[in-house]
């Protein structure tokens, strides 16, 4: 495959569907990681191009795994629940109800 992709537009990185799993999670995890620094301080070329890197790998993820598991508390109900509690005074996240700290705040 040579370095453009369908539309035309020049490709950066390995085409996604050459990755092994491995390595797919590894340029995700780059990729995540450089995008605040891209977002404040790379040219428009670079986040234009950093936007359509992430896109491309993160289609690739979802294409490989459409039934990935979806926390409870990153959906819209989720939300709605964590705004209510919050609201009443409940504790949330990882130090009350829902969080990944079970609750125990780590007593």
């Amino acid at each position: 495959m040579d370095e453009h992709d369908e539309r035309g537009t020049t490709m950066t990185g390995v085409d996604p569907d050459r990755l092994d799993d491995q390595q797919l999670m590894k340029e995700l995890e780059t990729i995540h990681r450089t995008r605040h620094d891209t977002l404040l301080y790379g040219s428009n070329d670079a986040l234009r191009a950093h936007n359509e890197r992430m896109a491309v790998l993160e289609g690739e993820y979802l294409r490989r795994n459409p039934r990935r598991s979806v926390a409870p508390g990153r959906t819209r109900e989720g939300a709605r629940e964590r705004t209510a509690e919050a609201a009443s005074g409940t504790p949330v996240g990882k130090w009350g109800p829902g969080g990944a700290g079970g609750g125990t705040g780590g007593r």
